[in-house]
């Protein structure tokens, strides 16, 4: 169903969304209401994870999408294949314009975000934010796997929230917001639900929490903070600030 809904209309569903505690009654309303039009974006971490298992169980057909950078894990690739056959669905590869990366490549190389904060911003900004804002245009509803434990500067996100995009007001929904790392990883365990293999600790006990693209992300010791592996040079410096994202919650 290809529709925009109103400003008006959106803040109402915001309300209605913000009011519901159980994430799999989040999901069945919203699919049931926008069907296409509202989508689950995620990377395949533990969080997006859940959301796709509940999602299927509501036997309600679900969208599901996920930027592809070109830069992602090779494990990353595979178990996307994996959770296609599992839930039966097709993951959309939401891919940055070809041109626009050559030409970021030509002028600033090829590992551009070593230089700079600024020029890591600009590499998620051609790789991420503008596929995701293409996303977005298809969109009435997004939905993501954020919660507040995964941060600091997660700490005051809310469920819900409405964003706009070029042409119309979009929902921001994220059900599992209030819910914990170990939440998490018990639903998992619980439903045996599928998980990329790099969140498992390797022989040292490192792990990856957070995934993105290869180099940029990295994995943690035990007792560093949840984003320490994202553009792990940056963590000797506290000459900028380093709220240690990619800007694809804020810039949109």
């Amino acid at each position: 169903m290809a529709f925009q809904i109103e400003t008006a209309s959106v803040m109402k569903l915001k309300q209605q969304i913000s009011l519901k505690e159980d994430p799999q009654e989040i999901l069945f309303c919203l699919f049931k209401q926008f069907n296409d039009r509202a989508a689950i974006v995620t990377s395949g971490q533990l969080s997006g994870m859940v959301q796709i298992h509940l999602a299927a169980e509501s036997k309600l057909p679900f969208r599901v999408c996920t930027i592809d950078t070109h830069r992602l894990f090779p494990e990353t690739y595979a178990f996307f294949d994996q959770v296609e056959e599992r839930y039966g669905i097709e993951i959309e590869r939401i891919q940055p314009d070809t041109t626009e990366v050559e030409k970021m490549v030509d002028e600033h190389g090829e590992y551009l975000f070593f230089d700079s904060k600024a020029k890591q911003k600009y590499c998620c900004d051609i790789r991420k934010i503008r596929p995701m804002q293409r996303l977005l245009e298809t969109l009435d509803v997004w939905i993501t796997g954020t919660r507040r434990d995964q941060s600091e500067t997660r700490q005051n996100f809310q469920k819900t929230e409405i964003i706009s995009s070029n042409t119309h007001p979009i929902l921001k929904v994220s059900p599992l917001i209030h819910w914990t790392t170990e939440d998490v990883w018990n639903f998992v365990r619980e439903n045996d639900v599928p998980v990329n293999p790099l969140f498992k600790p390797d022989a040292n006990g490192h792990y990856y929490d957070s995934l993105g693209c290869m180099i940029c992300s990295t994995r943690i010791r035990p007792g560093e903070s949840k984003r320490a592996g994202r553009w792990r040079w940056q963590n000797a410096t506290d000459t900028e600030e380093n709220d240690k994202e990619c800007g694809l919650h804020y810039a949109i």
